[in-house]
């Protein structure tokens, strides 16, 4: 089982649990109160789609405890002054890493909470989740062409173009470097 939950500065990144899933598709009123944090007006962001939220769940579901954290996670701001904790993304992995330690990532920021930074946040802190898995060994991420934004914070975070793909996205990627203790994390997997 891989670590459940991992801090960038000014996130906290909280892999997606079968309870918040089934909360946030089904009974929304509860989904803030079981993640302790605000809700942005815009929820969910972009990639963090229904769908999105039912193939976590369904994987959750069939993988028990070896899939959690191979899914979606949600990426909340901690609280700061007079703005509570807040969930300001999603993000995440497309499943665990293939034979060879190739894994996939997506993410979403809520449109109030661009422009800062927190996408950038939000992926270093997926693939220093990657990283300390020890079992990620390279990573992909694919975006619109015209998504400049998302371009600039994968190239931020260290991925590179790698040509487009057969539906006309653009495919980037990036080497992992297994975290020291990593070693620990892999054994218990």
């Amino acid at each position: 089982m891989i670590p459940l939950i991992t801090h960038t500065p000014r996130l906290l990144l909280l892999a997606a649990s079968r309870a918040l899933l089934t909360a946030e598709l089904h009974k929304p009123q509860y989904f803030p109160v079981l993640l302790g944090a605000a809700l942005p007006t815009d929820w969910p962001p972009g990639r963090h789609t229904r769908e999105a939220m039912t193939y976590s769940l369904e994987q959750l579901t069939a993988g028990g405890r070896t899939a959690a954290g191979w899914y979606g996670w949600y990426a909340l701001r901690k609280a700061e002054g007079e703005v509570p904790r807040t969930l300001i993304g999603a993000g995440g992995f497309m499943g665990p890493p293939d034979a060879a330690g190739l894994a996939e990532i997506e993410f979403s920021i809520a449109a109030e909470w661009r422009g800062q930074g927190l996408g950038t946040e939000l992926v270093a802190g997926l693939v220093q989740q990657a990283a300390a898995t020890g079992m990620v060994l390279q990573l992909v991420a694919h975006t619109a062409t015209a998504d400049l934004p998302a371009q600039h914070v994968l190239a931020g975070n260290g991925f590179e173009p790698e040509g487009t793909t057969p539906d006309g996205r653009l495919r980037f990627e990036r080497a992992v470097t297994p975290a020291a203790d990593a070693a620990l994390g892999a054994a218990g997997a």
